[in-house]
């Protein structure tokens, strides 16, 4: 590598290091890289081709020193080699050089200063600095105390530029025009060091500094977990864990329970900590009776340089309102905001270990019990496989249900190798006698287009009966297909919906549904884990072994 990054800074004759944040809101005005909306908010919109991350340009240099520590056979985990990494972080450098302006923002990811790892976000838009404000956690006093005070991340941030293509041949992924992509999300992770050149989608920052403390903190004994936490008026913490469209957000914002965050936390000797100092909501189709919290948490009338968040890629009209019902641009427009910004949050961001879990699913199949619990091997494997359902309709060519798997709810966030994380869920549930149960939120009464989906209110009983230990002393029954165990009873909801079979007219047509979905789950297992060194205590409990 030719040069540093701190070499570089010092270089520039332009740079605005840690300015107030309406400093930086000013900026980002005036330099257009956002207008300010009717209710305060910042909008803006990125090119077309960063309206999301992109997989396929997401790259981990690959070292003999940290090889056999990264899972490889995870189509996520796509390598470089250094020398590769290098070209990219010296372009990136020299497009930097010619920039007017350079802003750096000095953070740390981890509410739990134990183990917070400081970043240096260097930046050619006050946007993306105002975004690591949103987002990343101010330094504490206390910093000196963690592990990585004197080892920590360094992003390089160029949103707007391209790499020049012809330098990557061979090297990047190739395009259909016969070039290497132009954009790149890459990460050293010996060095800790990392690079966006191209994507101007905001969430390629937070999620890579994300997947480094995926990375990291297993070798310090903290488990990373892709999940929301809330905390109870008792002092009893909870982890919900779910991909999208099984109801994480809606379910982890309830009123009788604060808030810790909504996305990324690490599970240490000490309890529970977030990672973030802010959330990146989904908005589209957002609705302010149903998700008030998020809704309001945008809007900021009276003066736009206090407030700063950002609403990202949502259609805007010339009046300065949003339409969030509107996915013409993009399906994936996202709003950031400092988690003060909502109404019931703990402000620490730290509780203590989790009395309970719950792994959400939106089983399109109808075949999944709505509330289970599952024993130490039954919810590792449920924490390896991740299931959710695509429903008929939302992609072109999707006509029935299809099922979907994302280890650890998560899986292009967790580089690291799969028993690594399943053994840590194991031992840290049996250390704190913490309860994991399996909630569906999908459908119920048959497949998708034929049955229903389960009521909120339904969903939210089980969840409340879960979290207030109702369901610790009831008889349950295993379900033998799917090895999971089910409650026979469950305060205020209907007991013969427990078991699905009770709620299908068709018994023969919900026996063969579930067969089928059994089998997709010995199919993904064999495909992910068939040559990974899974317990066999864990294997037997995949549903259809």
């Amino acid at each position: 590598m030719k040069a540093k990054l701190s070499d570089a800074v010092r270089a520039h004759n332009n740079v605005f290091v840690n300015i107030p944040r309406k400093e930086m809101i000013m900026a980002a005005v005036a330099d257009r890289e956002a207008f300010v909306s009717a209710n305060g908010a910042l909008a803006t919109w990125t090119p077309t081709e960063s309206t999301g991350r992109s997989p396929k340009d997401t790259v981990i240099v690959k070292r003999a020193k940290s090889e056999n520590t990264i899972d490889w056979t995870s189509p996520n985990n796509i390598p470089i080699t250094e020398e590769t990494f290098d070209i990219i972080f010296n372009e990136a450098l020299d497009i930097m050089a010619k920039k007017d302006k350079m802003y750096v923002v000095n953070r740390v990811i981890g509410a739990d200063s134990k183990y917070a790892l400081p970043v240096k976000v260097v930046t050619t838009h006050a946007l993306a600095g105002v975004f690591a404000d949103n987002m990343f956690r101010p330094i504490p006093e206390n910093i000196n105390k963690s592990i990585y005070f004197e080892n920590g991340f360094q992003l390089l941030h160029i949103p707007y530029e391209k790499l020049d293509a012809s330098k990557y041949k061979g090297r990047l992924r190739d395009m259909p025009n016969g070039q290497a992509s132009d954009m790149v999300v890459a990460v050293d992770l010996d060095r800790k060091l990392g690079v966006i050149v191209g994507s101007a989608y905001m969430g390629s920052m937070k999620k890579m500094l994300f997947t480094v403390m995926n990375y990291l903190l297993p070798f310090e004994g903290i488990l990373p977990l892709h999940c929301s936490a809330n905390e109870g008026a008792d002092g009893k913490t909870a982890l919900l864990l779910g991909l999208s469209g099984t109801g994480k957000t809606t379910l982890s914002a309830d009123a009788s329970r604060a808030l810790l965050g909504d996305d990324e936390h690490g599970w240490s000797k000490d309890g529970i900590a977030n990672f973030e100092n802010g959330c990146y909501a989904k908005m589209i189709d957002i609705n302010p009776k149903k998700e008030p919290d998020i809704f309001d948490a945008v809007m900021h009338e009276d003066d736009y340089m206090d407030h700063g968040a950002i609403v990202e890629n949502a259609m805007m009209y010339p009046t300065g309102n949003f339409d969030y019902y509107d996915d013409r641009f993009t399906p994936n427009s996202r709003a950031s905001y400092p988690l003060r910004y909502l109404k019931n949050i703990k402000e620490s961001s730290v509780a203590g270990h989790p009395n309970t879990i719950l792994f959400l699913t939106a089983d399109a199949y109808g075949v999944i019990p709505p509330v289970s619990k599952l024993n130490r091997e039954q919810a590792m494997l449920w924490f390896l496989m991740g299931y959710t359902s695509k429903l008929a309709g939302t992609e072109t060519g999707v006509t029935e249900p299809t099922a979907a798997f994302s280890r650890f709810f998560g899986q292009p966030f967790m580089p690291g190798k799969p028993e690594v994380y399943a053994k840590m869920l194991g031992e840290k549930m049996e250390q704190h006698n913490t309860n994991v149960y399996l909630i569906n939120t999908g459908w119920s009464g048959g497949v998708y287009g034929v049955g229903s989906r389960i009521d909120l209110p339904l969903t939210r009983a089980m969840v409340n009966a879960a979290l207030n230990g109702q369901l610790e002393n009831v008889e349950y029954e295993e379900d033998k297909l799917f090895h999971v165990n089910v409650p026979k009873t469950c305060p205020n909801v209907p007991s013969e919906m427990l078991n699905p079979i009770n709620t299908w007219a068709d018994k023969a047509a919900y026996k063969e549904t579930a067969k089928k979905l059994a089998e997709k789950f010995v199919a993904s297992f064999d495909k992910n884990y068939g040559s990974q060194n899974i317990d066999k205590a864990i294997v037997s409990q995949c549903p259809g072994k």
